[in-house]
């Protein structure tokens, strides 16, 4: 069987789409492709639109006890391309919800205006085959989801001239989080 080359675009269902599109602008850069008062069609990069989002009419609140996606994750290429994204955020008051090193993945997440998970992350390892190892070993399934982390700390950090791979390590940062 092929699997498909790649996610195409996600569509979120909202009452808010002036909010929604303001956020995500924000959050992700790009422009609106079409708008009108029911649909809203955003790109950031190559897709001709890879985020949109509808209004059929009125919604209940989105509650974390309800079925469904819980978050969508978007790549940066390294440490710093993540950490410039977090202060430019800062900057416009738009603030984390949670910092974890997941192991496979150094990550902030946030919470879009409807609620929705929304994670920022970088690669921890050089390969897919050194990722997958470590998916696979005793220490991510003792705590696959990670350990938390000050983002600020780490930006002063690698800034100071600690390498990436260094910061981007979980077991340092777990054996750091015990003392």
């Amino acid at each position: 069987m092929k699997s498909p080359a790649k996610i195409s675009h996600y569509v979120l269902q909202t009452n808010r789409i002036p909010e929604m599109r303001d956020w995500y602008l924000a959050v992700l850069g790009g422009e609106v492709v079409h708008e009108d008062d029911r649909l809203c069609f955003l790109t950031y990069d190559d897709e001709h639109h890879r985020i949109a989002f509808l209004n059929f009419g009125p919604l209940e609140a989105r509650t974390d006890r309800h079925v469904g996606l819980n978050h969508v994750a978007f790549a940066f290429d390294t440490l710093d391309d993540l950490f410039d994204a977090y202060e430019r955020l800062k900057a416009r008051g738009i603030a984390p919800n949670w910092c974890v090193n997941h192991g496979p993945t150094t990550s902030i997440y946030y919470r879009d205006p409807d609620g929705n998970g929304v994670e920022f992350a970088v690669e921890n390892f050089a390969t897919l085959e050194e990722c997958k190892d470590y998916m696979r070993g005793a220490d991510f399934a003792r705590n696959p989801t990670g350990v938390e982390y000050d983002p600020d700390d780490m930006i002063r950090r690698l800034r100071a001239g600690m390498q990436e791979r260094d910061l981007k390590d979980r077991a340092r940062l777990e054996k750091a989080a015990a003392v």
